[in-house]
């Protein structure tokens, strides 16, 4: 069967002929040396030219990256060999290297050594660590040395492809060629080493259109390739694939089995004439130089192919040797994320390149699958028991050897105990297959499940399936996609019910898969434990998915592929194409924990929780409160800060306040300031405020709640904090102007100082004026001296003397507590200028009063007869007079003068109180409303 690789192209970038390519180890870059003297780097992955280096303006025939150094080298036509750093592109060094134009270099893989080919017919060994001296000349051929390769297997060892039609094998030291290989008929372009294996081959490719295939201990050409049409410019054997490839100036690259030497599959990407090829070990992936540009092209997959049972054997493939170990063995205690130290044995080999290996369910047998071939093997002693044609393979997931395969995109066989007991063919074009509890075959935009028995149709799902993998029970399933995956339940009793009615054979039944989740992540490997899904994702990140919600376990730092777990060392294992295997903690516990409280069984949660260990708490709590189970969050949490943030929003103020209390922190008494003001527990908020200082905070409080002591603390707390403005506004609510003075001058503020005293404190204002004046001169001196100070100019300072008078009449006036708002809020509208000038006048009117009433007393003591027969007959009344202008101290003093005998009452009376506001009141208004009392007319 031929070999089935797939072929995707990853980059295709045009630009002017490329003679040499590059592929970076680390990095996603490939370096291309250009026919017009320049040197770019491209990022396969985002299709991008990272750096451009401008060498010369002849060809740049070849160009290497030294990854050790951060530098590429290059050679061109100018005889020149430049470094340049691919991070800063510095120039490192640039010297003449030979008398013609420079063919080729290759980099020694560990000496500090560069070899370079010419036109000279010279090779030359140069050391950068001895300032790039040539420490040896390599002389013996009789053309262009066109090509150099080092041999991976022996590094002390390199050969030499030329036009004079040789191949010659040389060794560091020595300076003669160790031998020559002849063969081709025209001039050799290519020269490369086999890295694999134990076979000690070379190919070459020249230009007679042949590609040979060399045993260079035997010195004997193996086998000639032919199918190019033209002269053939570079061959190679990929280091992971056993294929070889080969490019010539026909266009073409041409993919040969490596083992069969048969011609597998032919590239033409019209982009003229090809010209290098460069593979990368570790990689599928292939670089090659056209006319016209650039192309990326990855071969096959890259997962490695390995397998490991339950018991921790893993079995894997490194081409077609087979070599087991086992993960139990692995000395000392490794850190999760580390590379184990396994002893690898050796198992046998495979007839067929392995792309995919699989063990059966209970890890009796293992399955190869490759070059459109499977053959099952006997786990422990790899013994072939089965074997067949198949595009694919797949297990079911009994353990009795009942599998399925992929004949052709229209035939499926299964088989039962390694025979064949049905065979059948989709209504559409089946494109892949999965195994599982039931049967998996993908259409174009869907997958058909069948079941095992008789290939009956269970449902189909419209989905473009990716992978399919089944829990071991067989009732759950993820069903991957290019950007997505989903969990469905798999109802066994409903299948079985409609598959006994013979139901829809079209779309099979509604109720055989129910949707739990969808999540939105690309799904690279994954295997289930228990109800819990592990796998790793697109962005390398190991996760596990238990209901709804994803936890990463890991961050890997490159593409590893998950093996599986064993429980009795709770540890997922991983693996990467390097074939490193590590391992991640993963408690069983744990999962069965989780898996029990999405079921909603917290009784069996409680029964789990005391086997999990205390350093896996915290991570179970953050689970719980995802879940929505605060409270038992709150109880399993160790973390303080989890643990206040629970409390918060449970309201477990005390709980929040003990933790607050050991932590000290600022954000957590705010934060807890805030919660017990929501419950009106304002002692408690005015402890968390003061330990976590928050003086605007504290002022909210005092202010809202009428505490003055609490407001003078804050007030002296604050100042000797910085907080000027909490000061301040504290001093002032407390009526406090000096210390609102003196804060507001403490810190430069001197002309607001001032104009606050001129509206509260005018005793004060010329004192502040000075001060202003005296700052201000440092400034502006013209400034300073136009500032009016009130004892000088009282002109301009209107109402000044009633202002003084206003802060002495109302100094000593008591606070009201906030509670009195509503009976005093008329305050605020009070003029006090016009209240004391009001008072002023009622002064002078009853200094006045007094006088009129000393006067009248006196003129009494004249008048009044000796006795009272003496006294002449009593005049008519003098209320009648003019009651409406009498004040009432008048009206009370004129009582005496009165007769005893009764007097009748005139019909019209005048109220003495009526009459005093009514004085008052006009006194208020001012001297010129005041009406004019008469003496005479009072008092007679």
């Amino acid at each position: 069967m031929p070999l089935r690789l797939d072929c995707k192209k990853k980059l295709q970038a045009r630009s002017d002929r490329v003679k040499s390519v590059d592929i970076h180890p680390t990095e996603p870059w490939v370096l291309a040396s250009l026919y017009d003297g320049k040197v770019y780097i491209w990022n396969y992955q985002t299709q991008n030219l990272v750096k451009s280096f401008e060498i010369t303006d002849l060809p740049v025939r070849t160009a290497k990256f030294i990854t050790r150094k951060q530098w590429i080298i290059t050679g061109s036509d100018d005889m020149f060999i430049c470094v340049y750093n691919y991070n800063t592109m510095e120039k490192v060094k640039n010297f003449t290297a030979h008398n013609d134009y420079v063919r080729c270099i290759v980099v020694h893989p560990t000496q500090p050594w560069v070899l370079s080919s010419s036109d000279d017919m010279l090779i030359k060994l140069w050391d950068w660590d001895k300032n790039w001296t040539n420490t040896q000349t390599f002389e013996g051929h009789t053309h262009y040395v066109m090509m150099l390769a080092i041999n991976p297997k022996d590094t002390n060892t390199f050969c030499s492809a030329s036009l004079d039609r040789t191949i010659k094998v040389w060794g560091f030291g020595a300076a003669m060629p160790h031998f020559t290989l002849e063969g081709h008929e025209k001039g050799v372009n290519t020269v490369s080493y086999f890295g694999g294996g134990e076979k000690p081959y070379l190919v070459s490719g020249a230009d007679d259109k042949l590609v040979k295939i060399w045993d260079y201990q035997n010195k004997q050409c193996v086998q000639t390739l032919e199918g190019h049409s033209h002269n053939v410019s570079v061959a190679l054997f990929h280091p992971e694939l056993p294929i070889i490839i080969s490019g010539s100036e026909d266009g073409t690259l041409k993919i040969w089995h490596a083992n069969t030497y048969r011609l597998e599959k032919t590239l033409n990407y019209g982009l003229e004439r090809v010209w290098a090829l460069c593979c990368l070990k570790g990689s599928n992936l292939v670089a090659a130089g056209f006319d016209e540009g650039t192309v990326m092209l990855k071969l096959g997959r890259e997962e490695p192919a390995a397998s490991m049972d339950s018991s921790g054997k893993i079995i894997l493939a490194r081409h077609n040797e087979i070599q087991t170990l086992n993960v139990r063995t692995a000395e000392g205690e490794v850190q999760d994320g580390e590379r184990l130290q396994l002893g690898m044995k050796e198992l046998g080999n495979c007839e067929i390149h392995p792309q995919v290996l699989k063990h059966n369910p209970n890890g009796r047998f293992v399955v190869v699958c490759g070059d459109g071939e499977y053959i099952i093997y006997t786990a422990l002693a790899w013994r072939n028991k089965s074997f067949g044609n198949a595009l694919e393979f797949v297990w079911a997931n009994t353990g009795t050897g009942e599998y399925a395969v992929r004949e052709s995109s229209s035939k499926i066989k299964v088989f039962k105990n390694f025979k064949e007991v049905m065979a059948f063919q989709p209504s559409f074009t089946a494109e892949a297959i999965f195994g599982g509890a039931a049967l998996g075959v993908r259409g174009r935009d869907f997958v058909c499940f069948y079941d095992w028995e008789q290939c009956r149709l269970i449902r189909r799902i419209d989905v473009v399936a990716k992978s399919v993998f089944w829990s071991e029970d067989g009732e759950l399933v993820a069903v991957t996609s290019e950007n997505s995956f989903f969990v469905l339940k798999y109802n066994k009793d409903a299948v079985n019910a409609f598959l006994s009615t013979g139901g829809d054979q079209e779309e099979g039944s509604e109720e055989a898969f129910t949707l739990l989740h969808e999540h939105s992540e690309r799904v690279r490997t994954a295997s289930w434990v228990g109800d819990c899904f592990i796998y790793t994702n697109s962005v390398n990140r190991l996760n596990y998915c238990v209901g709804s919600q994803v936890v990463t376990i890991s961050h890997l730092d490159r593409h590893m592929y998950l093996l599986g777990y064993i429980e009795q060392t709770n540890k997922l294992y991983l693996i990467d194409k390097q074939f490193n295997i590590v391992g991640y903690t993963l408690h069983l516990t744990i999962i069965n924990y989780q898996t029990a409280v999405l079921r909603g069984d917290l009784e069996a949660a409680e029964k789990i929780m005391p086997k999990i260990p205390q350093e896996h708490r915290n991570r179970i709590a953050h689970f719980l409160d995802n879940q929505g189970y605060k409270k038992q969050a709150l109880e399993v949490s160790l973390d303080s800060d989890h643990k206040f943030e629970l409390a918060v929003q449970l309201g477990e103020l005390e709980i929040a306040l003990a933790i607050s209390r050991e932590a000290a922190s600022e954000h957590k008494w705010k934060q807890l300031a805030d919660l017990a003001l929501a419950a009106f527990k304002f002692d408690l908020a005015e402890e968390c405020l003061l330990n976590a200082e928050d003086y605007a905070g504290l002022l909210l409080i005092y202010s809202s709640t009428g505490n003055a002591a609490g407001m003078r603390k804050l007030a002296k707390k604050a100042l000797e904090a910085g907080k000027h403005n909490v000061s301040f506004v504290s001093n002032l609510l407390l009526g406090q102007l000096d210390q609102c003075l003196n804060v507001l001058t403490e810190t430069g503020r001197v002309p607001e100082a001032a104009f606050l005293a001129r509206t509260y404190a005018p005793s004060k204002v010329p004192q502040l004026v000075k001060l202003w004046r005296a700052d201000l001169q440092t400034i502006n001196e013209k400034a300073a001296e136009s500032l009016a100070d009130p004892t000088e100019y009282q002109n301009l300072f209107p109402d000044l003397d009633w202002a003084l008078k206003a802060e002495q009449h109302f100094l000593n006036e008591n606070l009201r507590p906030a509670a009195d708002y509503l009976e005093t809020r008329g305050d605020l509208l009070r003029d006090l200028i016009d209240e004391v000038k009001g008072l002023d006048l009622s002064d002078h009117e009853e200094a006045a009063d007094a006088d009129e009433f000393a006067e009248e007393e006196d003129a009494d003591d004249v008048a009044q007869p000796s006795s009272p027969a003496a006294q002449p007959p009593s005049p008519k009344p003098v209320a009648a007079a003019a009651p409406s202008v009498a004040s009432p101290a008048a009206v009370q003093r004129s009582a005496p003068a009165v007769v005893a005998e009764p007097v009748e009452e005139p019909e019209e009376q005048f109220d003495e109180d009526e009459l005093a506001k009514e004085l008052e009141e006009s006194l208020l208004d001012g001297a010129d409303s005041t009406p004019v009392v008469d003496d005479d007319e009072d008092f007679e």
